[in-house]
């Protein structure tokens, strides 16, 4: 995928970005939607903290395929030009402006999460913690004429909103090259040989322009609207490699994949999952998304050019949820409205899985366009437990999706013990809401639209290694906590608890211990 923006501009200035950041101000912080039984929302890993982070939401159901994304220009309306190989000739049906609000809803949803939970009461009865993941839900033309001289044609040409829009093919690559900067799209030099690769295969190009006098402003910057378009083709694949040649290092590439067919993962480079349910140190609350890119990083450090799996569920429920779900006004926005049929209820509002693919690279990081294939379900970050502990990474289900980077601060019970057979190692909800919202409010550091990666450079957390960040191993990267902390997951104490009949005396023995382990 290419967008190109004029090599007469200082920095890059065009990013396929959905600008998809959770904003959360002092009203926001804590959606009506949050409460699980599972803990309190407390911060999502957003794709706003990543430099150049292009992402593209595809929604997939037998041959056909739909992508979107959002164009994230800086700089002058007359500089623009994107281009686009496509398999097949775009006509005016094929193609749609988007409200840019989808794309954050859809980013908020599947990104990494942070919660916070705190210990039930140890003497509390035992149907006060529900035996089951809360919310898992069951399976269920104008044609143009050729150009002699450069050996391009227009094979169609039309206008979608603010874009001037022209479908061609080509020849031979530096034809191409010349035909675009002849007719004013504003490419960086150097793009013919990745043209060429693109015409071997019998790709076309979807190039489009914007019209200044229809382009709105906003605080002195054109804001532009998210393109879709729709085409058939056996191949399943994102061409990736063209926006490679504005790369001024690593970029970051976020794929939202929707399918009512299940999770989908890369065919041709390795996969990997984030590492998730880890409990992390208290300290990560007042930088979420600086200890999640620590992560991610270390990830990619031990799995070299792999595509992370960051989420995959039913789109339409979430455990904790960060915001509403997808409903079938969504799906509709996003393509389901050109498949050819509907669910029994007439409608586009259930199966659909949700796949968040995170991909690094840099301008010389990625020999192939990615292709996607249908992988197998997967469970993991949710807080089930073997009737010891709780799960860890991601394992194979045969039912549905339910797989999410989730992070959790553990609040050990320290009230009394009233009773002589405490069970320890029960987790919910904060015991105040009102308490806990407060608490988020005034100590969590704002992850709003203008947190960059530079900006997290200057975060207390930027210095500090990643196991001083976490309270538990991290056994697929190698990593152990760095200094003694505050026990871990204690679920294996309770549950050993909840086995024998203690007597007061050795209850007591056991909070004492508990409270020198703090």
């Amino acid at each position: 995928m290419s967008l190109l923006p004029s090599h007469r501009i200082a920095k890059p200035a065009l990013h396929l970005a959905a600008g998809l950041a959770l904003t959360l101000g002092a009203a926001a912080l804590v959606p009506e939607t949050a409460h699980a039984f599972c803990g309190f929302y407390v911060s999502g890993g957003t794709t706003e903290l990543f430099n150049n982070a292009t992402q593209v939401v595809l929604m997939r159901e037998g041959t056909k395929t739909i992508l979107s994304m959002q164009n994230n220009y800086q700089g002058p309306t007359q500089d623009f030009a994107m281009v686009v190989p496509v398999p097949v000739v775009l006509q005016q049906q094929n193609v749609k402006t988007l409200p840019p609000e989808l794309f954050k809803k859809v980013d908020t949803l599947s990104a990494p999460r942070l919660v916070e939970y705190w210990e039930i009461d140890p003497c509390a009865p035992m149907d006060v913690y529900p035996d089951s993941l809360s919310g898992v839900p069951e399976r269920a033309s104008d044609d143009g004429g050729s150009d002699s001289g450069s050996g391009v044609k227009v094979e169609a040409q039309f206008e979608v909103g603010e874009y001037q829009v022209v479908v061609l093919s080509a020849s031979e690559a530096t034809g191409l090259e010349t035909w675009l900067k002849d007719n004013a799209y504003n490419i960086p030099s150097g793009a013919a040989p990745l043209f060429q690769q693109y015409i071997q295969q019998g790709q076309y190009f979807f190039v489009a322009k914007v019209d200044p006098k229809k382009v709105t402003f906003k605080d002195g910057r054109a804001v532009l609207s998210p393109l879709r378009f729709d085409y058939d083709s056996p191949a399943f694949s994102l061409p990736v490699r063209m926006g490679m040649v504005n790369s001024k290092g690593e970029q970051d590439l976020i794929v939202y994949v929707l399918s009512r067919e299940g999770r989908f993962e890369v065919a041709n480079y390795p996969n990997v999952t984030i590492p998730t349910n880890i409990e992390v140190s208290p300290d990560v609350r007042k930088d979420f998304p600086v200890f999640f890119t620590k992560l991610f990083t270390a990830t990619l450090q031990k799995h070299p050019n792999a595509v992370v799996t960051e989420y995959s569920w039913d789109a339409s429920t979430c455990d904790p949820c960060p915001g509403p779900t997808m409903d079938a006004a969504d799906y509709a926005t996003l393509g389901a409205d050109v498949l050819a049929d509907t669910d029994a209820f007439g409608g586009w509002g259930s199966g659909w899985t949700l796949t968040r693919l995170h991909a690094r690279y840099g301008k010389a990081g990625l020999a192939d366009d990615l292709v996607f294939r249908k992988a197998p379900s997967i469970v993991g970050g949710r807080e089930v437990y073997d009737g010891k502990r709780l799960e860890t990474g991601a394992k194979p289900d045969q039912g549905a999706n339910n797989f999410q980077g989730r992070y959790i601060m553990r609040n050990r019970w320290s009230g009394p013990i009233t009773c002589a057979t405490p069970v320890f190692g029960r987790w919910g909800g904060p015991p105040d809401d009102e308490q806990a919202v407060t608490r988020a409010r005034t100590s969590l550091s704002p992850n709003s639209s203008d947190v960059t990666e530079e900006a997290a450079k200057q975060s207390v957390l930027a210095q500090r290694s990643l196991a001083s960040l976490v309270a538990q191993d991290v056994p697929e990267l190698g990593v152990k906590p760095q200094k003694a902390t505050s026990g871990g997951c204690s679920f294996a104490d309770g549950a050993a608890a909840s086995g024998s009949a203690l007597s007061m005396l050795a209850a007591l023995a056991l909070l004492l211990r508990r409270r020198r382990d703090r």
